[in-house]
């Protein structure tokens, strides 16, 4: 008799359980949220704010990364004439090239790792900047079609739940 009582209550239980589980989908498909999706990748490539966030950002360190290549080009060149000189060269002239050309090498290496700190930095700023602006949009479009939720990235969306392209031409057109 115990056990009858107690295997009720389990079944009450997962009814329960069922139930809570349930409700947030039933309530939302009776009150008729309306979601919709974004592709936010899409917005920061695609945008004409985007596209002139890769201009400024290119203008802008173009000059560095060249010369960043031609500091490299001419340290390997270096470090070729000294592999084919060395032969002929005294002992010390060859250990001080070799100390020259790791001192070159390391302060290349710092360049470099100083240009790439500073190139994501003003990367992350201009997208700062999008994103923002993208923000605005993603507001007035909700309001504008009674949205209830704005979801990024979602693993499946349907067509007509994607306003990507909407939020890229409203940014288009925001001045």
């Amino acid at each position: 008799m115990k056990l009858y009582h107690s295997s009720k209550w389990i079944s009450l239980g997962l009814v329960a359980l069922v139930s809570l589980i349930s409700l947030p989908q039933a309530f939302a498909q009776e009150v008729g949220t309306k979601v919709a999706v974004v592709n936010s990748e899409k917005v920061f490539n695609e945008s004409n704010l985007a596209k002139a966030m890769q201009t400024r950002l290119q203008n802008e360190f173009t000059k560095r990364q060249n010369d960043l290549r031609d500091s490299a080009q001419k340290i390997k060149s270096a470090a070729e004439k000294l592999d084919r000189d060395a032969a002929v060269m005294s002992e010390a002239d060859r250990i001080r090239r070799q100390r020259e050309l790791a001192d070159q090498d390391r302060e290349l290496q710092r360049k470099q790792r100083e240009f790439t700190e500073d190139l994501n930095q003003r990367t992350f700023e201009e997208r700062a900047k999008i994103a923002e602006k993208a923000n605005q949009v993603l507001k007035q479009i909700a309001e504008q079609r009674k949205i209830d939720v704005i979801v990024q990235e979602a693993a499946y969306v349907s067509p007509k739940s994607d306003i990507t392209d909407d939020v890229i031409k409203a940014l288009n057109n925001s001045k």
